[in-house]
């Protein structure tokens, strides 16, 4: 299993629109093999951050994932992105909390 962690930072005024505009992203993702999440979340906390989360069975899917956002048109709003960090965890066990 494979995560996919990370942010984008933008204009506190943007943030809405910014998720708002991933919409479709979201649903497409959730749709494709190997896909067990994907979300852009507004940070409670930090006023302009957008939270991605990403969970994928495999590489496989995720790097088919990855080469269809390059192919795919970008989203419609011209929001600039300030700051992004991302980053991939393989993960060789999972399981309960705790245990």
């Amino acid at each position: 299993m494979l995560i996919v962690a990370g942010h984008f930072d933008v204009d506190p005024s943007d943030r809405d629109a910014f998720v708002a505009d991933r919409v479709a992203m979201m649903r497409a993702s959730r749709a494709e093999a190997g896909c067990i999440a994907y979300a852009f979340s507004p940070d409670p906390i930090e006023p302009g951050r957008v939270l991605l989360f990403e969970r994928w069975e495999d590489k496989a899917s995720l790097a088919a994932h990855l080469e269809g956002l390059r192919s795919a048109p970008r989203p419609a709003s011209e929001i600039k992105i300030l700051g992004a960090e991302m980053q991939q965890y393989e993960i060789g066990e999972v399981g309960p909390i705790g245990s």
